[in-house]
């Protein structure tokens, strides 16, 4: 269903509050909450009542019922200066979609205001062990019993998994099933009996946001939690929000595109070699000419697919473009933000090692850029036939 733009006023005043924010609370306590990988419990609190848990969500359930354009805007202004706090919300809101776009009437009204206000929050519990790109090699069951399903099996690597309440779940209701996709259903999975978190992982960069191992042994879980209400059409439902999950990652690769770059411009100005700001040296106006360049080609392909998603148009193809240029975009940003660093890049006082580090996420989240190829090309060719 198509979304309207926000009035220009509208949206000038939301993201004016919101780098008012960061100014004011986020970025005093990045470097502290990284290096330390502590959960910004302040941080995530304050994003609660800016309505970020509901960002997408339909008012008549309690959301702000933001565009996805404006949605990018607030992703990658935040990600310009931390971009881990921003996959709290958009795992969450992953599973919200999923609820608002594929569940009951009932499910919308009993789960959307929770979701929206924050009181509950949560993720999307997808990958496996054994299966991460190939979700159809899933082994997690779930076995019907009377008026519940039995669960049991392993998610790993699952955004907020420590600090989040409740989880779309995607699990084997016929594990016979061929093709595969139709065997497989999802699920609202809030914790409980059955539901245990395994070991937290420690992770190169992405820090102060948890990702967990999901453990289910004997889960029991009403019926009436199957998304939908019809087992078979998980495939489709975890695949159709990952639509705006790869339009957020994209978003998150433009804000470290353009904060790499705004870290190296401002140093740039102030180191100076050979009497004179490196800023003013050839080689380094190649490196700033190219990055700026890189991070607008970045934003202008995000919008493209924020803008396609708000018309309610399939976007696989516009959010896969936007997630592979996007991420491909912080990763280089980084990296030369760091030649233009030089050795100074390397410590720890500064924040350009934080962006490179948390670059490097963004093109293996939500499905690697090589997969990200492979359905460019593919949604390509269908729509040109020869």
């Amino acid at each position: 269903m198509p979304v309207a733009a926000l009035p220009p006023e509208e949206e000038a005043a939301l993201l004016d509050m919101i780098a008012r924010w960061i100014e004011r609370d986020v970025r005093p306590v990045v470097v502290a909450h990284d290096h330390g990988d502590i959960w910004p419990a302040a941080i995530v609190k304050q994003m609660a009542e800016f309505g970020l848990f509901g960002a997408v969500i339909d008012p008549e359930y309690g959301g702000l019922g933001l565009p996805a354009v404006t949605y990018v805007k607030i992703v990658s202004l935040i990600s310009s200066y931390w971009m881990a706090v921003t996959g709290i919300f958009n795992s969450h809101l992953m599973l919200a979609v999923a609820i608002e776009r594929f569940g009951t009437e009932e499910q919308k009204r009993e789960w959307l205001p929770r979701l929206a206000s924050g009181e509950i929050r949560g993720g999307l519990a997808l990958t496996e062990p054994n299966a991460g790109t190939d979700l159809q090699a899933i082994r997690t069951t779930a076995i019907r019993d009377g008026d519940d399903y039995v669960i049991n099996g392993t998610k790993t690597w699952i955004s907020n998994g420590i600090n989040g309440s409740c989880f779309a779940l995607l699990v084997k209701t016929d594990p016979t099933a061929d093709p595969r996709y139709k065997g497989m259903s999802l699920f609202i999975a809030p914790k409980g009996e059955g539901f245990s978190v395994g070991k937290k992982f420690d992770k190169l960069g992405y820090k102060s946001i948890d990702s967990a191992e999901l453990v289910f042994e004997d889960y029991r879980i009403p019926a009436a939690n199957l998304i939908g209400g019809v087992e078979g059409q998980g495939f489709y439902q975890a695949t159709g929000g990952l639509e705006l999950g790869r339009i957020n990652v994209a978003a998150r690769g433009v804000g470290l595109a353009e904060g790499a770059l705004r870290l190296a411009t401002e140093y740039a100005q102030v180191r100076e070699t050979m009497g004179k700001p490196i800023a003013e040296h050839q080689a380094i106006q190649l490196k700033l000419g190219e990055m700026v360049t890189r991070a607008r080609a970045a934003r202008l392909l995000t919008f493209d697919a924020a803008e396609a998603y708000d018309r309610g148009d399939r976007c696989d193809m516009e959010a896969g473009m936007a997630k592979y240029f996007a991420s491909e975009a912080a990763v280089r940003n980084a990296e030369e933000a760091m030649r233009i660093y030089g050795g100074y890049a390397y410590s720890k006082e500064y924040e350009i090692e934080r962006y490179y580090r948390d670059a490097l996420l963004m093109c293996i989240g939500e499905g690697t850029n090589e997969m990200q190829r492979i359905i460019i090309s593919k949604q390509w060719v269908k729509r040109n036939p020869a």
